[in-house]
């Protein structure tokens, strides 16, 4: 038996925050994750009555806070408009804190292969302010998975030397996007490991990640299909037993945090997946 917890992605609901929590705590998750970015919950909206709220809806669930969702969505490869990223970032990660969790997941845009890539080294000194200031407050800045290849995610994050810059781990991200493998990516970023997306899913086509993201032309095939898509756990192309155990034998024992982005009924979803997790982690 693993000792993974279970959690789920609020907005994934596709409920008002307050149903949304009772719902999560109906089916017996252990623990949530909130996007912080923009409405009644970002860290210039949000007021201490509200946090108050939220923390005693969530505590008189018997639920905590897995991270909170910091994706801006934005690529932070323009000096110009990256100090106001940093700045709306490190205000989340002071949130989260408040809320009881040091994790805020986030996208940073598509790390370049290339280190001598104009782009890589402004998208690695901005990393580089957030990997201090969440090295000062003992949390982590955890990049979700996917756009790039984990040796080039893990390489980015070498220089810093801790894991102020961490990983979300989100292998539905790697089959989807990149075509690799999630389980070898695991034993590649595993001691950036803090937090971890359950996701399942399928590509479609050779459509490479920079592609999708728009940053090099679609052929005309590609244009045809989607290039991805997402499905409930255990339908896609993502092997969970091996993934699992080779988490659980990094020494991960945090949240396995259901993400549902799509769907025509959310919540059937994501209580299938707390069933498909719940009997993965017995087994």
């Amino acid at each position: 038996m693993y000792s993974f917890r279970i959690g789920a992605m609020l907005e994934s609901f596709r409920l008002p925050v307050p149903e949304a929590i009772k719902k999560a705590a109906e089916l017996g998750v252990d623990g949530l994750q909130m996007f912080a970015t923009t409405g009644d919950y970002a860290p210039e909206n949000i007021t201490s009555d509200r946090k108050k709220e939220l923390l005693s809806l969530t505590d008189g669930c018997g639920l905590s806070f897995s991270a909170l969702c910091g994706d801006l969505g934005m690529s932070f490869d323009v000096p110009e408009r990256n100090p106001s990223l940093i700045e709306k970032s490190e205000r989340i990660l002071d949130l989260a804190n408040e809320l009881g969790t040091n994790i805020v997941t986030t996208h940073i845009g598509l790390i370049p292969e290339d280190t001598g890539d104009r782009r890589y080294r402004i998208m690695q000194d901005a990393c580089y302010e957030l990997c201090r200031y969440a090295d000062s407050t003992g949390s982590h800045f955890a990049i979700e998975t996917g756009p790039e290849k984990a040796e080039t995610l893990r390489d980015f994050l070498d220089p810093f030397g801790s894991t102020g810059m961490a990983v979300n781990l989100d292998p539905a991200n790697f089959v989807m996007v990149t075509g690799t493998d999630p389980v070898e990516s695991v034993r590649i970023l595993s001691k950036y490991i803090v937090h971890t997306h359950a996701k399942d899913g399928r590509k479609l086509n050779d459509a490479t990640p920079a592609q999708i993201f728009g940053l090099v032309p679609k052929t005309e095939e590609q244009k045809k299909g989607r290039a991805f898509e997402e499905l409930p756990l255990g339908q896609g192309d993502v092997d969970f037993e091996t993934y699992l155990r080779v988490l659980d034998g990094t020494g991960y024992h945090g949240y396995l945090t259901i993400e549902r982005e799509c769907g025509s009924d959310p919540v059937h979803d994501i209580a299938l997946a707390v069933n498909f997790l719940r009997e993965a982690v017995s087994r």
